[in-house]
């Protein structure tokens, strides 16, 4: 299903036949320059690459919950390229998650193979300058519908993060050097200041 479209009009949100597992990896590997997720509705949301800035503090992220869960062994951290299909059908993908590991022994053959039918029990979402921090929000309400115990909303731009937890509303905590995780991830600390600025010495 080749399509074009021109970037000053992404993200976009396209309506799309339903697609199978493997029809969607398919249609992804077929415009490597683009982003997609989609919706529980089935429509097909469209996004540019990020922003080089924005990949380095992404990096970032990853490297350091990476680094902690692989001390801790009790679950496995994935990056921004990693695909889940949430209960609601959904697939989305988060720029950072981890997932306990005895949830994904659980998963069939063939869903360990493709993408994860499950939701991750912690989400990290990072804003780029390109993002709208509305639709961002709804994501992050989408996580924790699906099953997240925990997630964080990271705005690099007001050095913010917006804690998101079941049951709760939002606790925002703007200006923090670091953060430490809970619930499903405690004992995580992510370091704040090479996201604030990735630049720095």
């Amino acid at each position: 299903m080749a399509f074009l479209i021109d970037e000053a009009f992404l993200p976009a949100i396209l309506t799309v036949p339903p697609m199978t597992d493997e029809q969607f990896a398919e249609f992804c590997a077929e415009h490597p320059d683009l982003f997609f997720e989609m919706t529980a509705e089935g429509n097909l949301i469209v996004s540019p690459p990020n922003y080089s800035l924005t990949g380095a503090q992404n990096s970032e992220i990853d490297w350091q919950l990476r680094g902690w869960a692989k001390l801790d062994k009790r679950g496995i951290a994935n990056d921004s390229s990693t695909g889940y299909v949430l209960p609601s059908g959904a697939r989305r993908s988060p720029d950072a998650s981890w997932v306990l590991k005895s949830r994904v022994r659980q998963l069939s053959q063939k869903h360990l193979d493709t993408y994860w039918h499950l939701c991750p029990d912690f989400v990290i979402e990072l804003r780029s300058k390109s993002d709208r921090i509305r639709p961002l929000r709804d994501k992050m309400q989408e996580w924790l519908l699906s099953g997240a115990q925990l997630g964080w909303l990271i705005d690099p731009e007001s050095h913010a993060v917006e804690i998101y937890r079941p049951g709760r509303e939002p606790e925002v905590v703007a200006g923090a050097d670091s953060i430490s995780g809970e619930g499903p991830v405690e004992g995580f600390i992510l370091q704040l200041a090479l996201i604030w600025d990735p630049l720095a010495d």
